[in-house]
C-alpha cells in the first residue's frame, strides 16, 4: 500500500512531495468559514459497493480468513478520486481546495508589482524578486523588515499571507488584498482592522500569537494537522498529511477503505466499508410535507449527529482541548464549544462576533428536525444545492411561501429572498458577509425591547424598529413568536435583574428550547448559587447532551466543595473525554483524605486528561494559566507559579498571568510580590481595568485607603458598565466613610442598566 508522507509547513514551494494545496480563510486568530464537506464514499455514478453476502468457494474447499483492518492511516485525495471522481471533480477548486497553497504565480492574487499600502504610520511593500513574494513591513520590533510569502490562505472574498517567523511560526498577515471585483470596491489592499491603529507592540498585529497559524489557523486548514509544538526550545515543527481541506479531513484516514475496495470479499470489517467513522445520516432519509400541519417532516427520525459534528471540529467556534485525528468521535472529545456568551452572541442567539455556523445552526428547528447540513449545501463543490429560494423550497411548499402573502415582498425580488429574512447576513474580516444559520423568525419587537438586530432595518436602514414591528403586526396580528424563546432570559440574566434566577432555572430544564440555550442558562446560574439552582445543574448534569453537562461544571463554579463533589464526581467518568477533563479541573481541590480508593482513582484519571489537555496548548498563555489555577486549587504553590510565570514569558499580554499570579502571592501572604506583578502588568497594559482593579485590591488588604480608592476607581473608569468593578468602588468608598459618593457611583451604574447586586447594595446605604 502505497501512503504520503507527512509535510512540515516549512517545506519550502517546489520541493519534491508537496500535495496541492487547498483550504479555507484565517485570520485574526479566527478561522473563516465557507461551507461544509461531507458525502457518504461512493462509487462513480452509484451507490455504495456492498459485498455480495455470499461464498463462492466449493464445499471442501479452503476459505482465507477476512483481513482485519489495521490502524487507519491517510492516503492522500488523489487516491480517492480514482474510485471517486465525480466528487473529486465537486471539490477541485472549492474553497476547501484554495484555501492555503504554496505561493507562486498561478496561487497569489494580490498586487504584488511594487505596490505599497499605509496604515498608521507604517507603509507596506509588496514586491516580487527571482520569482518569490516578498513583503516589507513592521515585525516584531517595530522596525520595516523583508519577509518572504511563503503560502497564500484563501481565494475569495479575499486573500491573506502567510510570513515566516523564527521557531517553525507562520503568521498572518493583517494587510489583505479584496479580492472581489473592482466594481464590488474589490481588487485593493486593505487593513483587517482598518479602524484601528495596530502597532508591533499590540496584541493583534501580526507578529504576535492572535495571528499565529500554527495554533489559531492551521488545524482547520489541513488534513491530519499535527502541530508538534516544543515547549522547552519554544518551537513548532508543524506537519500535515495534505495542506488543503481534502477528503480525508472529513472522512477520516481511508487506508483501510482502500483495502476494502480492493479486497471487498476478503475484508473483516465490510460493514463499514473501511472507514472509521459513516456520514450517513441522510441515506435513507427524505423530506416530504406532513398533510397535518404543512409543515416539512423527515421520514426517518435523525439519531446520530456524526455529520454535523464532523463539520463542528473547524465551523465552530470553540476550544481544541485534544489532538483530532478526524475518525469521526465525538466532537466532545476534542472540542469544548463556546456557548451563546455574551460579546460572542446577542442576547437572541444572534451572530455578534465570528462563531461561525455550529453554534446558531443549534439554535434552529432545522436543527431540532433533522435536518443536516448536506441537505442544503453540496458536500464537496461546498455550493447551495440549488439557487435562490430553490433550497428551501426542497422542503417548504412554494404556494405557501414563495408567494408575496407570506414576505409581503415582490416575488422574485431581492427582498423575496428567504435568506435575506431567515438568515441575516454580517460583515466579518472587512468584506466578508456572512449569514446567521439559526434560521429565525424576524423579531424587530425585541430590537426595540432588548437592542438586537433584526432583519427588516437591515434593509429598511431609514426606518426605526418601531415602524418594522409595527409592519409585522399588521401583517400577521397573531404573529408566530419563534422557535427561539429564550431571548429574555438571558437578556435580563446578563443584566442581573431581579427574577432572572427562576426564569435560568426554568429555561435549563425547558426541553422545547435548544439545547445551547439551556446550556448558557445552566452556565449563568453560577450567579445565583442557591438550592433551586442546585437542584437544576444537578439535572444537568445527568443531561444526555454534553453542552449542558460541561454547563452544569461552570454553573457549580461558585460552590462549596462538598456540593461540587456531590454534582460532579459522576462527571469524571463521562462518555466525553473533554466532560471528564473539565470535572477533574472542578474537583481539583478536593480533599484526597475524604475519599475512597475507587473515588481517588477515577479523579486522577480524570486530573491526567485535564492536564493532557493544557499541554496540548502549551504554546498559548491560556494554557499555562488554566494550569496555574489548577496547582493552585491542589496546594500546589510552586506549581502554580512557575506556570503563570510562563504563561506571561509566553506572552506578556496576556492580562489574566498578571492578575492570577499576584492572587497567588495573595494566598501566599506575600503581596509585596503581587504589587511588583501587577506594577509590572500596568506598565504594559495601563488601561486594563482587571489590572487596577486587583490593585485596588491588594492595596485595601494593605490598608492604604488612599491608594485603594484610587485604583478601584480607576477600574470603574476605564469598565464603567462592569457591575462588579462598581460594586467594590462603592462598597470600599462606603467603609472608608464616604458615603455619598458610594450613592453616586450606585446611581451611575444603576443607569447603564439594571444590576440586582448595586440595587441591593443601593437600598442598603439609603439615607
Amino acid at each position: 500500500m502505497k501512503h504520503h508522507k507527512k509535510h512540515s509547513a516549512t517545506q519550502k514551494a517546489g520541493q519534491p512531495g508537496k500535495f496541492k494545496s487547498a483550504g479555507v480563510l484565517a485570520v485574526g486568530g479566527a478561522l473563516l468559514v465557507v461551507a461544509i464537506l461531507v458525502f457518504v464514499m461512493q462509487r462513480p455514478g452509484g451507490s455504495p459497493e456492498l459485498p455480495e453476502q455470499t461464498s463462492s468457494s466449493q464445499p471442501g474447499e479452503s476459505v482465507a480468513p477476512p483481513m482485519s483492518p489495521s490502524e487507519a492511516t491517510f492516503v492522500g485525495a488523489a487516491q480517492c478520486a480514482q474510485c471517486h471522481q465525480a466528487q473529486y471533480q465537486d471539490w477541485q477548486g472549492s474553497h476547501h481546495d484554495l484555501a492555503m497553497q504554496e505561493a507562486n504565480a498561478g496561487t497569489v492574487l494580490g498586487d504584488f508589482d511594487n505596490a505599497r499600502f499605509s496604515h498608521g504610520e507604517v507603509t507596506t511593500e509588496f514586491f516580487q524578486r527571482d520569482g518569490q513574494f516578498w513583503v516589507k513591513t513592521d515585525g516584531t520590533s517595530g522596525e520595516l523588515e523583508e519577509f518572504q510569502v511563503q503560502y497564500v490562505f484563501g481565494v475569495f472574498p479575499l486573500q491573506q499571507y502567510l510570513l515566516p517567523l523564527p521557531g517553525g511560526r507562520l503568521q498572518a498577515l493583517s494587510i489583505a488584498w479584496d479580492s472581489r471585483l473592482k466594481e464590488q470596491g474589490g481588487q485593493r489592499w486593505f487593513h483587517l482592522y482598518q479602524d484601528e491603529v495596530i502597532t508591533y507592540d499590540d496584541p493583534l498585529h501580526w507578529t504576535k500569537p492572535a495571528q499565529n497559524w500554527n495554533y489559531m489557523c492551521a488545524e482547520c486548514h489541513s488534513t491530519h494537522l499535527q502541530k508538534q509544538y516544543n515547549p522547552a526550545s519554544d518551537t513548532y515543527n508543524t506537519e500535515f498529511a495534505e495542506i488543503d481541506v481534502a477528503c480525508e479531513a472529513c472522512h477520516g484516514p481511508g487506508s483501510n477503505h482502500v483495502m476494502w475496495a480492493d479486497d471487498q470479499q476478503g475484508y473483516a470489517n465490510s460493514g463499514s466499508m473501511g472507514l472509521t467513522h459513516l456520514l450517513n445520516e441522510r441515506a435513507e432519509a427524505r423530506w416530504h410535507t406532513d398533510p397535518a400541519t404543512g409543515q416539512p417532516l423527515r421520514s426517518e427520525v435523525k439519531n446520530t449527529d456524526t455529520e454535523i459534528e464532523v463539520c463542528a471540529a473547524c465551523h465552530s467556534r470553540r476550544s481544541q482541548m485534544f489532538e483530532d485525528d478526524r475518525k469521526g468521535q465525538p466532537f466532545t472529545d476534542g472540542f469544548a464549544p463556546a456557548l451563546l456568551e455574551e460579546g460572542l452572541y446577542h442576547p437572541d442567539g444572534q451572530i455578534l462576533e465570528e462563531v461561525y455556523v455550529y453554534g446558531s445552526f443549534l439554535q434552529s428547528k432545522m436543527y431540532a428536525a433533522g435536518v443536516t447540513c448536506s441537505d442544503c449545501h453540496n458536500p464537496h463543490s461546498l455550493e447551495i444545492k440549488l439557487p435562490g429560494n430553490g433550497v428551501c423550497l426542497q422542503c417548504h411548499q412554494a404556494d405557501a411561501y414563495n408567494v408575496e402573502e407570506h414576505h409581503h415582498h415582490p416575488v422574485g425580488s431581492e427582498s423575496a429572498q428567504c435568506v435575506n429574512c431567515h438568515m441575516a447576513d454580517q460583515t466579518f474580516m472587512g468584506v466578508d458577509d456572512r449569514r446567521d444559520h439559526s434560521f429565525r423568525i424576524p423579531r424587530p419587537d425585541r430590537t426595540v425591547s432588548m437592542q438586537v438586530p433584526n432583519a427588516c432595518n437591515q434593509c429598511h436602514e431609514d426606518q426605526t424598529p418601531q415602524w418594522a414591528a409595527d409592519a409585522i403586526h399588521s401583517w400577521y396580528p397573531n404573529p408566530n413568536p419563534g422557535y427561539q424563546q429564550f431571548a429574555e432570559t438571558l437578556f435580563h440574566a446578563r443584566q442581573g435583574k431581579p427574577g432572572s434566577e427562576q426564569a435560568l432555572q426554568e429555561l435549563v430544564q425547558n426541553e422545547t428550547q435548544p439545547a445551547i440555550a439551556r446550556a448558557t442558562a445552566a452556565q449563568l446560574l453560577q450567579d445565583w448559587p442557591s438550592a433551586p439552582t442546585i437542584e437544576t445543574l444537578a439535572m444537568a448534569s445527568r443531561n444526555r447532551d454534553p453542552l449542558l453537562r460541561l454547563a452544569a461544571l461552570e454553573g457549580m463554579r461558585p460552590m462549596p466543595i462538598e456540593q461540587r463533589w456531590q454534582l460532579a464526581h459522576p462527571m469524571l467518568k463521562d462518555s466525553s473525554r473533554v466532560v471528564r477533563a473539565m470535572a477533574a479541573n472542578r474537583l481539583a481541590d478536593a480533599p484526597a483524605s475524604n475519599l475512597s480508593q475507587a473515588q481517588k482513582f477515577s479523579l486522577e484519571q480524570a486530573a491526567r486528561e485535564y492536564v493532557e489537555s493544557q499541554k496540548f496548548n502549551a504554546d498559548t498563555p491560556q494554557a499555562h494559566v488554566n494550569l496555574g489555577g489548577y496547582y493552585q486549587q491542589q496546594g500546589f504553590n510552586s506549581k502554580a507559579e512557575k506556570a503563570y510565570r510562563r504563561a506571561i514569558e509566553a506572552d506578556p499580554n496576556w492580562v489574566p498571568s498578571y492578575v492570577n499570579l499576584a492572587d497567588l502571592y495573595r494566598s501566599m501572604q506575600q503581596d509585596d510580590k503581587g504589587f511588583e506583578v501587577l506594577q509590572a502588568g500596568i506598565s504594559r497594559h495601563p488601561d486594563n481595568a482587571s489590572l487596577h482593579h486587583s490593585l485596588g485590591l491588594l492595596h485595601v488588604r494593605l490598608k492604604q485607603p488612599r491608594q485603594a480608592l484610587a485604583e478601584l476607581g480607576q477600574a470603574v473608569a476605564l469598565a464603567p458598565q462592569n457591575g462588579r468593578y462598581r460594586y467594590v468602588y462603592a462598597v470600599a468608598l462606603h467603609s472608608y466613610g464616604d458615603t455619598q459618593t458610594a450613592r453616586q457611583v450606585i446611581d451611575e451604574g444603576l443607569a447603564l442598566g439594571p444590576d440586582n447586586a448595586l440595587q441591593t447594595l443601593r437600598l442598603q446605604l439609603q439615607p
